[in-house]
């Protein structure tokens, strides 16, 4: 098989990462398969392939005459299990090059158990993940990113609905942008196999408060934004920063570019001050 014309696989291929990972590997002419639980219609230079990596089915098809694969279906839970059902079939159909999206601060966030483990369960997830690809004999490059701007936007319209908005005492942020990440993952889809690769942060960290305070004004609403202590060792882990990469801040799109973008232009209006 001609690596350079085999199509390469991306799981999760319509999410938020995904669909900017298979639309990058058009843009570089390559073929695309996208492994998704929900039927799509093919888009040229696109083949669709229904599956799901938590069952294991159809993963064996979406794998057939595949080189590379581009690993970005993740969750809050079960990476590990999808991770060993991907190697599996991709080892069976001699895929030689194994791509994954991780999160900084997988082998740093010290998880135990109970709240630890209900609100910071996907940072272990994702070491597991690591170590099944790691382990499984396929050549493989790993990419840890710090937190997506889509994902910091969407806890932050979750907690904003509240009267009064909980901010994790001590934690920060360093949000990077999906594109950021997607154009980093398509290079390395495209190169050789390089194992665990440096990380990539975005270009600025930012306390939790300061994150929402900038959610606040942008959407013209007032609330009281309220220091909350988190007990915990993963907690611990955050107030450390062993969520960011300051030597990594290599993103381009700054978090009030993305909000900007995405919500229009930030009004004159503050929120309400912290306690």
């Amino acid at each position: 098989m001609q690596q350079d014309f085999a199509p390469i696989l991306v799981t999760g291929g319509t999410g938020t990462l995904g669909r900017l990972v298979v639309a990058r590997l058009r843009d570089a002419g390559r073929t695309v398969r996208v492994l998704t639980r929900n039927p799509q219609e093919n888009d040229p230079g696109v083949e669709y392939v229904i599956g799901d990596l938590g069952t294991d089915q159809g993963v064996d098809a979406a794998v057939r005459g595949v080189a590379t694969v581009v690993h970005c279906a993740g969750s809050n839970k079960g990476d590990e299990d999808k991770a060993r059902n991907l190697v599996r079939a991709a080892s069976a159909a001699g895929v030689s090059h194994l791509v994954y999206i991780s999160v900084v601060g997988a082998d740093r966030i010290t998880i135990s158990s109970g709240l630890d483990g209900k609100m910071f369960g996907y940072f272990g997830s994702k070491r597991a993940a690591e170590e099944v690809i790691a382990g499984s004999g396929i050549p493989f490059t790993t990419l840890r990113a710090t937190q997506f701007h889509d994902l910091v936007l969407q806890a932050l319209q979750q907690l904003a609905k509240l009267p009064l908005v909980p901010a994790p005492k001590g934690f920060r942020l360093q949000p990077v942008d999906a594109g950021d990440v997607a154009a980093r993952l398509t290079e390395l889809a495209l190169a050789r196999p390089a194992g665990l690769v440096p990380d990539l942060g975005g270009p600025r960290i930012y306390g939790f408060s300061e994150l929402m305070r900038d959610y606040l004004r942008t959407t013209s609403r007032r609330r009281l934004i309220v220091q909350v202590p988190m007990p915990g060792k993963a907690a611990a882990s955050f107030r450390s920063g062993g969520n960011l990469a300051p030597d990594q801040a290599v993103g381009q799109r700054t978090w009030e570019q993305f909000l900007s973008d995405r919500l229009g232009a930030q009004p004159d209006q503050a929120a309400t001050a912290d306690r």
